[in-house]
């Protein structure tokens, strides 16, 4: 009776000692060593504005309703979409299994044989029709571990697929006003192509005349042979920009009766700074939460593992076999078993899977920290950029104004004599520059829109 006492008094010790334990313990990112998990713990419990610009709808976003209807076949027919959302279907299955496991396993397994002595006939049939119930009761939180990981790594594939969405609508919008500037310059080298080779007529009628040599018609050949060339490569780019956008969309390649590039007109965004509550909404860091999680709960199990399994076994049948005993017709059996497993020496391996997965939760820890960091660099990228760009399209419209200017009055001094064939060309070729750039400058501010957007999470 002594001996019994002291060793419940043991088990009972154990278990008080294990509640404690961080094996029955789910994952919280705000107890994690980390100051910056903390701030994210605290942003994830505020509510979320659903009219902030990230949480915005796409559809409020791009309201161009071609740019609308290409988003909507590549959300549909988009490869890597669609693998993601495979990837869903994957962990979902992982988490349905692991949430099986608390029950108990089912087998049959009929077993049937004889015997015969010195080569005489096959005698002393016997056949048992055993069906077997196993059931591991879960008291050190094992499958506990393995359920809840596999409920952390579905919840990831779910922002994995929210990332992949966002960056698919920002990579078909991006590639929709890239093909859009690419018509524009084309457009504008075309004009300038027409003016310029009229130039050449120009200058070599001058010759004739004696108001100019043979350097300015040479120079302005030059310059006409210089725009066919910016042509020949806007025109190769505008056709990878078509088959970038096939790709997207899944479809053979082809080109797309897209207008030329127009100022792209953005919904209010109202953002000072980048709070960690932006941050919070991106998939990509959720996602990396999730995967801390699982590192935690691989922890857990790798705890867990020095602890025994409990496992009790039930067989219920029919058979004709008892021992020695061949009894015909058969009867039923029953037994119950209780099993203990206790791992005392296992040649390291419990330590040493215990010891990776410490270090594989620290690299998990440290791979959050950096995500939000760099989410946090690539919102204030794009917000800079998007509040700049705004500021540069005013400039570059007065500086194209002022150019126009400068080269009709080049012009009616070149024709009264009062200026060069060079002076001519420059004010041409500067204001070529000059268009260009505000066409870039176009593009430039419809993907500080779009990046921003993606940035922030955007594309639900």
């Amino acid at each position: 009776m002594k001996k019994n006492i002291i060793i419940s008094t043991v088990a009972l010790v154990s278990m008080f000692s294990l509640t404690g334990c961080h094996i029955y313990q789910s994952f919280d990112v705000s107890k994690q060593d980390s100051q910056i998990a903390k701030e994210y713990a605290d942003a994830v419990d505020q509510p979320a504005d659903a009219e902030s610009f990230g949480n915005l709808p796409w559809e409020k976003v791009f309201t161009d309703p071609m740019l609308a209807d290409f988003i909507r076949q590549a959300l549909e027919n988009n490869i890597d979409l669609n693998n993601a959302r495979l990837n869903i279907e994957v962990a979902h299955a992982n988490l349905r299994g692991a949430r099986l496991s608390y029950l108990p396993s089912l087998a049959l397994a009929p077993q049937g044989g004889a015997s015969s002595v010195a080569n005489g006939p096959l005698t002393n049939w016997n056949y048992t029709i055993p069906l077997t119930a196993s059931w591991e009761v879960d008291i050190f939180a094992k499958l506990l571990n393995n359920n809840r990981s596999a409920k952390a790594s579905y919840e990831m594939s779910q922002d994995y697929c929210q990332a992949v969405r966002s960056q698919i609508i920002g990579g078909v919008a991006n590639t929709y006003y890239a093909i859009a500037a690419l018509k524009s310059q084309i457009a504008l080298c075309e004009n300038t192509s027409v003016i310029w080779k009229e130039n050449v007529e120009t200058m070599r009628n001058y010759k004739l005349i004696g108001r100019a040599n043979e350097a300015a018609v040479v120079q302005s050949e030059a310059n006409y042979y210089n725009i066919l060339a910016q042509l020949t490569d806007l025109r190769t780019s505008l056709t990878q920009a078509y088959n970038t956008l096939s790709l997207l969309l899944h479809q053979q390649p082809q080109e797309y009766e897209i207008p030329q590039l127009v100022t792209f007109a953005a919904p209010a965004i109202a953002l000072d700074g980048v709070p960690m509550s932006v941050l919070a909404s991106r998939p990509d860091v959720r996602a990396s939460e999730r995967s801390l999680a699982v590192a935690y709960y691989a922890t857990n199990s790798a705890r867990a593992a020095f602890y025994p399994t409990l496992t009790i076994t039930a067989n219920y049948g029919f058979t004709n076999s008892f021992g020695s005993l061949i009894k015909n017709p058969g009867d039923w059996i029953a037994s119950l078993v209780g099993s203990l497993v206790a791992p005392l020496f296992s040649r390291g391996q419990n330590i040493a899977r215990l010891e990776a997965t410490k270090a594989q939760q620290k690299q998990a820890l440290n791979n959050f920290e950096k995500t939000i960091l760099s989410a946090s660099a690539e919102v204030s990228n794009a917000l800079t950029s998007f509040r700049n760009n705004a500021d540069k399209s005013v400039l570059i419209k007065s500086q194209v104004e002022d150019l126009v200017k400068a080269q009709d009055y080049t012009k009616d001094l070149f024709a009264f004599g009062s200026a060069t064939y060079l002076e001519v060309l420059t004010a041409q070729s500067s204001l070529l520059s000059a268009q260009t750039a505000q066409i870039n400058c176009q593009l430039q501010q419809a993907q500080a829109v779009i990046n921003l957007y993606q940035a922030l999470g955007g594309g639900r």
